[in-house]
């Protein structure tokens, strides 16, 4: 007969949850779950609503300067998916105890974090293909690795983001394309925009644990991770930072020289001995200047998000009467 657990005894259920998870179980938004995992599930999709929601402006930048027609049309789609990406996410989060007013609330103040590479300037056509492509590249990367997460509304929605995402991508794709077989400045202001990206994106996957500098046994060093990262023990995150890392450079360092542009480090290079790419020195304290919303564009992003959020705030209105 199997025992009956009391629901007082929090370390009892805690322990269960986690061999649940641990086994390859999922967990549904009205299931009981240890507060540290929905507060950390909660965070970790709201900075992903964040992130939607802000990666919108640096490309919503050049939807009237965008050379034509068409690419004004499939930024302009692009756009708008990202931000209903947002929306998404947000009802996830909102599900986790958190109402979509106060996330909004606290992105507006800067008291919430949104991913660093939407914290630059889009100087060029060259950065929008940048962001199509290596950007969005990189966030698929990570993405798919969730498809495997234990919290199964998040993998529902990443299912639909994913699918539209590898469309930007290749819309992205595209417009590299275009530039790197034009002409010598349209090459340039592609090889010019990697260069400047090229360290944000590195950063972007985040910092790598003090395992990865001589990982040794790799199944014992993601143990030892799992053990520091609650969200890796419990399966809602399913990799480290530097697997991500690790997997974006053997996907589109390859494409990159194929191309005929060499990425912007003397230091890159393939050591097959560890089976890992070794990279130049990444300046991981710029990152915590982003994360405190110090970046070259950080202010000036958050301007206009508020801008625009006191510019409809009629519509709001106007749909809270309906409602009523």
């Amino acid at each position: 007969m199997t025992a009956i657990m009391s629901p007082f005894d929090v370390d009892a259920r805690t322990a269960a949850f986690s061999a649940h998870v641990r086994a390859g179980g999922t967990v549904e938004p009205g299931d009981w779950m240890p507060e540290a995992y929905r507060a950390g599930a909660r965070k970790f999709i709201e900075m992903h609503a964040n992130s939607e929601i802000m990666g919108a402006l640096p490309e919503r930048e050049w939807i009237s300067r965008a050379p034509t027609l068409r690419t004004k049309l499939s930024l302009a789609a692009k756009v708008q998916d990202e931000v209903g990406h947002g929306h998404l996410l947000y009802r996830l989060a909102e599900e986790l105890g958190k109402p979509r007013a106060a996330m909004v609330s606290d992105l507006l103040a800067g008291r919430s974090k949104f991913h660093n590479v939407f914290h630059y300037p889009t100087r060029t056509w060259g950065d929008v293909a940048v962001i199509g492509w290596l950007v969005d590249g990189a966030a698929l990367v990570t993405q798919r690795a969730l498809l495997a997460s234990s919290y199964a509304p998040y993998v529902r929605v990443l299912r639909r983001i994913c699918a539209e995402e590898s469309l930007h991508q290749r819309h992205g794709e595209h417009l590299v394309l275009e530039l790197c077989g034009g002409t010598p400045a349209q090459r340039e202001l592609f090889t010019e925009a990697v260069a400047r990206w090229w360290q944000p994106i590195l950063q972007f996957f985040g910092p790598p644990s003090p395992e990865d500098a001589d990982p040794g046994d790799e199944a014992a060093a993601t143990a030892r991770q799992e053990a520091r990262d609650p969200l890796l023990w419990w399966r809602f995150k399913t990799r480290t930072n530097e697997s991500l890392r690790q997997e974006f450079l053997s996907l589109y360092v390859p494409k990159l020289w194929d191309l005929g542009v060499e990425p912007p480090d003397p230091d890159l290079r393939w050591d097959a001995e560890t089976g890992r790419w070794v990279t130049g020195p990444v300046d991981w304290s710029e990152l915590e200047r982003i994360g405190r919303n110090e970046g070259p564009m950080s202010q000036t992003r958050l301007a206009w998000r508020n801008w625009m959020h006191d510019e409809h705030r009629w519509v709001r209105e106007l749909l809270r009467e309906v409602a009523a």
